[in-house]
Formats: structure tokens, C-alpha cells, sequence
């Protein structure tokens, strides 16, 4: 089902600024039997986003409404929320009064994301580097251009995802994920500060490491940091933690602290 603000159609209009000029932010959220999980961080992003956009946010009573009629009764699922700043005129300045489009709609969860929780992925690591965009990074905006350049390379070369760096080779994320690994027990993850999307479970992951007094450090980690780790994993919402078994011609066990971290974040 889709829903556009509140009606079941499939139409957007031609001078909606999403499809213009990517205006815009989504978050894509798990569901498990007919129930959203972490809603509330994917709020705040969202929140967070349109605040950094400057687009009003919408009524987020009445989108969780919305969100509840798309919502599948399946034992596991996924839902979009796409909200664009609306429509608007030629030329990239907006409007000065806007009304956010909401857009909603569900999908069937990737069964192979299960071979992926239980088993691993290998990771390739993508030639093409993200730039640096300090007004946007972080966000999950919806100009996505260079996922979708960066997505194809790692297709092309028969990896289901891989390690994307920036311009200064410095470690980001993959092409749908963010990334963690462990050296003699110490947490690291790539600085979001500059490049990169902070995703939900990333933020689950870190809060969970506070609470239980793990030691994790965010910063700028060159390639060959990554690859002389002990314990590799990435995250997204729809897929939980998943750990990693190789990239390039490192390999990795699926260690004792991804299987905990695993235990206590995956919510299947």
C-alpha cells in the first residue's frame, strides 16, 4: 500500500521538489507483526533532517496514524516514510510557505537478510569516494546519487555491499550500512561529521555500549585500520546487526562481542 498524505494513490504531482531536486528525507523502519521498532529514534531523525532542511515537520500524531493503516501484519516487514518539502516553483529556492508531502508505504522484508544475520557478509570496497557534504551529513536526505553510483559499482562487481570511503579515504559506511568493528575489545565507528548517514540501529548500538559501559570510539579510521580488525559488523534498521566474515582478503570470525551485541539489539 502507499499512502500520500493520508489517501491510497500512486501519484505525486510533476513539481513536487523530492522529484525535482531531492527536498526532502526518508527513513526506512523494521516491523514485526503488525509493530514498528524504534520508532521513536526514527522520529527524531526525521525531525532532525527537516530541521537542517528547514521544512516544517509534519503532524507526527497523524503520520503515525498513516503509518498504522500501511503497516503489514507479517512476522517481519518494513515500511518508507518519505517526506518532501512539497510542491514548489522552477528554481531552487522554495517557497516561503510550504506544506510537507508525506509519502508511506510497506514492503516485504529481503528473506536473505536472514543468511545475512545468521551467517555473515562479505564486503567488497568501492573505488568511487563519497564527498564531503558538512551540511548534510548525517542525514538521510533525498538527493541519493552517490549510493545509487557507488550501489551499481559494488553490483558490478558481485558483492551485495561494500565499503565506501570519502575523498580523504577516510572510512564512512557501506552502501547501505554503517559500520563497526572490534580491536582487543575496543568498539570503533566511522565520525559522521563530514560525510555518511547516521542510521537508526547505529544509534541503538552506541547507546547500548554506554549503557553497559563499553568502551567505543567515533573518528576518521583510514581503510587499513578496518581491515586489521578483530570482529567486523554493519547495521541498518531493516537488517539489525549483521556481522562480516571478509573483506577483500581479510577475514573475520564472527566473534563473542558481535554475537552479543547482535543478542541484544536484533529484535528477532
Amino acid at each position: 500500500m502507499i499512502l500520500i498524505d493520508g489517501i491510497s494513490t500512486d501519484y505525486v504531482p510533476a513539481d513536487d521538489r523530492s522529484y525535482q531536486y531531492g527536498d526532502g528525507c526518508f527513513s526506512t523502519l523494521l516491523t514485526l507483526n503488525g509493530q514498528v521498532q524504534y520508532w521513536e529514534y526514527h522520529r527524531q531523525r526525521l525531525e532532525s533532517c527537516l530541521k537542517a532542511l528547514h521544512i516544517p515537520c509534519p503532524d507526527w500524531n497523524q503520520l503515525h496514524d498513516w503509518m498504522c493503516r500501511v503497516i503489514r501484519s507479517d512476522a517481519k516487514a518494513g515500511i518508507k516514510i518519505h517526506i518532501s518539502r512539497g510542491s514548489g516553483g522552477r528554481g531552487y529556492g522554495p517557497p516561503e510557505e510550504t506544506t510537507p508531502r508525506v509519502m508511506i508505504s510497506d514492503f516485504t522484508y529481503p528473506d536473505y537478510y536472514n543468511d545475512l544475520i545468521a551467517n555473515g557478509i562479505t564486503l567488497g570496497v568501492c573505488e568511487q569516494r563519497l564527498g564531503l557534504t558538512p551540511l548534510l551529513a548525517g542525514h538521510k536526505h533525498n538527493n541519493r546519487l552517490e549510493q545509487i553510483l557507488l550501489k551499481k559499482e559494488v553490483s558490478q562487481l558481485g558483492y551485495i555491499d561494500g565499503v565506501v570511503l570519502d575523498i580523504h579515504h577516510h572510512v564512512i559506511e557501506t552502501t547501505m550500512a554503517n559500520l563497526f568493528w572490534i580491536t582487543n575489545g575496543q568498539i570503533f565507528t566511522p565520525a559522521l561529521d563530514q560525510a555518511g548517514v547516521a542510521g537508526v540501529i547505529r544509534r541503538v548500538v552506541s547507546t547500548l555500549a554506554q549503557e553497559e559501559g563499553w568502551s567505543v570510539s567515533e573518528g576518521h579510521y583510514s581503510l587499513e585500520k578496518l581491515l586489521s580488525a578483530d570482529e567486523v559488523f554493519i547495521t541498518n534498521s531493516v537488517l539489525g546487526v549483521a556481522p562480516v566474515t571478509r573483506i577483500r582478503a581479510s577475514e573475520y570470525h564472527i566473534g563473542v562481542i558481535t554475537r552479543e551485541i547482535q543478542k541484544r539489539v536484533n529484535v528477532c
